[in-house]
């Protein structure tokens, strides 16, 4: 069982940057995507990022270009750099993992998930 711990949300002006953690358990043997979420209320939940095990990485187009995700695996962290952050950024953000080959952007296909970590983006 993997469980996963998010940290590094808040609240930041518009245009400010937050770097969001998610620590995975030991037990990551076998993950092959891990992948940033982010939800609004109202809204579904919504791929932002996705990294897989051979380091490619892919971004949703709304982040394309001011967000960024990386891991460090002797750490069995994984990241996202959020910069030139926007209202409309602000979301519940999800880490989740999937030891499977998922689409990184479909949420289904992600078996374990942390509980979340809050943006809150002002203007």
């Amino acid at each position: 069982q993997v469980q996963l711990v998010e940290s590094g949300g808040g609240s930041v002006q518009a245009g400010g940057s937050l770097r969001l953690s998610c620590v995975a358990s030991e037990f990551t043997h076998g993950i092959l995507c891990m992948g940033w979420f982010r939800q609004a209320p109202g809204k579904e939940r919504e791929g932002v990022a996705g990294i897989y095990i051979d380091g490619s990485t892919y971004y949703g187009d709304s982040v394309k270009g001011r967000f960024t995700i990386s891991q460090d695996n002797a750490k069995n962290t994984v990241y996202l750099q959020m910069n030139s952050l926007k209202p409309e950024d602000t979301a519940m953000y999800f880490c989740a993992a999937a030891d499977t080959f998922p689409m990184w952007y479909e949420a289904a296909e992600y078996n374990y998930w942390g509980q979340g970590t809050q943006v809150t983006v002002s203007s």
